[in-house]
């Protein structure tokens, strides 16, 4: 790749980067998001260390394979620093650069065919009804990799759920955001995030085993907190 540092160009991996938590995250990514318009480098490099590990759980998610979801993550960054001069004053960096991962991720699944609408399917009246099953996909470990039962029955379940649902799903449950935190990164209110995850988590819920997963023990038995 032609982008600036040693940092874009290591491929990206689960978990890496470092962290930062709600309002702080979202302020530091957005300064040097601007550092970066100017053309400061390095800044650059910091602000994919700090966001790589969040792109990569959603990319995941979404189009199911580890290396898949590495190299679109790697494709989101070089369309970020191609963009960056686009990127405005006063615009929050985490919603308009999880727009651009979600965008990547969509366009390999159409590409690859791996989508089909959901005419008939349950959505909430959030204002956005686009939503889609994504479709011959391995979400989650490969089974060589999947230690026990209960995790075999999530995994199968989680693929069966719409795009909508995996993000954020993935963002909630694989990277513990809280619902303000995930409220900034979509651009939606609270209210809907709290309304999308509950619907979420229901229809994930009612694609697991009751008798593997006892109904306190799914994701929908998960603590509100914030």
């Amino acid at each position: 790749m032609s982008a600036p540092g040693s940092n874009f160009e290591k491929p990206v991996k689960a978990g890496a980067g470092g962290e930062y938590a709600g309002a702080e995250m979202n302020c530091e990514a957005t300064r040097l998001m601007l550092a970066a318009k100017r053309g400061d480098k390095p800044a650059f490099d910091a602000l994919v260390d700090m966001v790589r590990s969040r792109a990569y759980h959603v990319a995941r998610a979404l189009v199911g394979s580890n290396e898949d979801a590495m190299e679109l993550c790697q494709e989101a960054f070089l369309k970020v620093y191609k963009a960056r001069e686009t990127f405005r004053e006063g615009e929050p960096f985490l919603p308009w650069f999880h727009r651009i991962v979600r965008n990547t991720c969509y366009s390999f699944l159409r590409n690859k065919k791996r989508v089909r609408p959901l005419a008939d399917f349950e959505r909430e009246t959030d204002g956005e009804d686009v939503d889609f099953q994504i479709v011959d996909d391995d979400a989650g470990p490969s089974d060589a990799t999947i230690s026990n039962e209960r995790a075999q029955y999530f995994w199968s379940a989680f693929k069966g759920l719409s795009a909508k649902d995996r993000e954020i799903l993935a963002l909630r449950h694989f990277k513990e955001f809280s619902y303000k935190d995930i409220a900034t990164a979509l651009g939606l209110p609270e209210g809907t995030v709290m309304s999308r995850l509950f619907h979420a988590r229901r229809r994930l819920r009612a694609g697991l085993d009751p008798h593997v997963f006892p109904p306190e023990e799914t994701a929908g038995g998960e603590e509100r907190r914030r």
